[in-house]
């Protein structure tokens, strides 16, 4: 029985086994040390040098997500551009990328996986308030802003070349990476897993055999993510500010409950994470490699949750309707704060305190079955309910994604291609085609490439935020002398 899980379209083994090879080993290039030195290296230098605002002003934050800016210049509210970042932010990641973490790099990386969002905070700040620093007025009420601009503008001409490259990273990370394939083969492996998980219901495409529910889904997708993001930002975020909210809740819910009902589990799991994130129960001569993989994986899962230092985030806040960039930055910190250090450690916690991160071990589970075993057995319910509550909270956090990284990509074409919104046009159907595509390819190579893309795109934003620095704090400084003088209003 040939699964959409061991194939890449119709290519023979011998290929896609070199083809994915090659991959990860590029990918291993890209998430090596350097890179996980820079992105926590940032998160220390901008949490250093902020005074650890992102905890001290967490309240104040949480107060200017919900409460508009009088007066503010933007396309959307300041939650409506949150709820379009975290369309974007929550989704696979939380369900499928957690569970892929705990399996390549043991427990320990759901630690790794919490101090990197910690730090990560300072840094998501530092994105959005650097976004509406340098954003650039398009005319018509439409702002365009992001890595792209504030590493042209902020750190001068001379290094435009490097917001190109943000740029076309960006690009193919939408189309080939985050924000299609990866989202939406965890829809289809969900709903393959609900209603034909013995895969009886088949259907002959490139000459594969392939589940009637995939095809379905893939096509299901594709078309509602067409009507939806044609209509550009505005619609994404009042879409957005409808499912994000009303799915979190359902997916913290549903957690807090498995949690509970398991109470008694919780304390060994968090001792299983903290010997698993330094390597204490590695055999001898292996902690050093244990740990390193434990961050490695924590860091690179996190960062492709919630997106802190990949420079995405800052593109949607550069259209919120704000005249003060600070302000903008606390309400994006809020973002990876509610995607990791709330979600994805409820996620996390569940895999482990249900068991199923062992029963993952025996049966060799991968991806979103882990964490569906988790929701089966959590609770005194049938399976049945257990796989239907995860395949809906998937499918819309996928689905939210899939819309956040159309705006996203779109954006980084916009620049590059001088504001040329034919091209602009052509890309939405291409995205979509890519949207369809997704179910039809292997796992593996998906999430290998979506990690390669997520690297490339954090490499300059990284550099960016450390260069710039100093614009960020001055900025900060001035915004609360002027707050507490009392010169402008909450």
């Amino acid at each position: 029985r040939t699964s959409h899980k061991q194939l890449f379209f119709y290519g023979g083994e011998p290929i896609m086994e070199k083809i994915t090879e090659f991959l990860k080993q590029v990918d291993n290039i890209v998430w090596g040390v350097p890179l996980i030195v820079l992105i926590m290296g940032t998160g220390i230098l901008l949490t250093t040098r902020l005074g650890v605002l992102q905890f001290r002003k967490l309240g104040k934050a949480f107060k200017y997500m919900v409460k508009n800016e009088e007066d503010g210049i933007g396309e959307v509210s300041s939650f409506g551009a949150l709820c379009t970042a975290l369309a974007a932010t929550i989704g696979t990641g939380n369900i499928v990328g957690v569970a892929t973490a705990v399996m390549a790099g043991g427990p320990g990386a759901i630690f790794w996986m919490v101090l990197a969002a910690c730090l990560g905070m300072a840094t998501k700040y530092s994105e959005g308030l650097l976004a509406v620093k340098f954003r650039v007025d398009r005319g018509g009420g439409r702002f365009l802003g992001g890595p792209f601009y504030y590493i042209e503008k902020g750190m001068g001409e001379k290094w435009k070349w490097l917001a190109k490259l943000f740029a076309t990273f960006g690009v193919g990370a939408g189309l080939l990476g985050i924000g299609t394939i990866t989202q939406v083969n965890g829809i289809a492996s969900a709903t393959e897993g609900f209603f034909d998980p013995n895969k009886e219901h088949v259907i002959n495409i490139f000459g594969n055999d392939y589940s009637i529910a995939t095809v379905v889904t893939a096509a299901v997708v594709a078309f509602v993510t067409g009507l939806v993001v044609i209509g550009g930002i505005k619609r994404i975020s009042s879409v957005s500010s409808i499912i994000v909210p009303f799915m979190a809740i359902i997916y913290v819910v549903t957690c807090l409950s498995i949690l509970i009902y398991n109470a008694e589990r919780i304390p060994s799991a968090i001792v299983q994470i903290f010997e698993g994130a330094f390597g204490i129960r590695a055999v001898a001569g292996g902690a050093l490699g244990a740990l390193l993989l434990a961050m490695q994986q924590g860091v690179a899962r996190g960062i492709f949750s919630n997106e802190s230092g990949l420079g995405s985030a800052p593109i949607a806040a550069a259209a919120a309707k704000t005249n003060e960039p600070v302000r903008q930055g606390l309400v994006s910190m809020t973002g990876t704060f509610i995607d990791t250090i709330i979600i994805c450690s409820m996620t996390g916690l569940t895999i482990m305190v249900t068991g199923s991160y062992d029963t993952a071990l025996e049966k060799n589970l991968e991806g979103v079955e882990v964490t569906a075993n988790a929701f089966s057995n959590g609770l005194p319910w049938s399976d049945s309910i257990g796989s239907f509550m995860l395949m809906l909270c998937l499918a819309f956090f996928a689905f939210t994604t899939i819309l956040g990284w159309d705006y996203y990509s779109e954006r980084c074409l916009e620049y590059l291609s001088g504001g040329n919104m034919k091209a602009v046009k052509i890309y939405k159907w291409m995205y979509i085609i890519a949207v369809f595509i997704g179910p039809f390819m292997t796992v593996s190579a998906v999430w290998t490439i979506a990690d390669i893309f997520n690297g490339l795109m954090a490499i300059p934003n990284l550099i960016a935020l450390v260069a710039l620095n100093g614009v960020i704090v001055a900025e900060t400084r001035s915004y609360f002398k002027r707050l507490n003088l009392g010169q402008i209003r909450e």
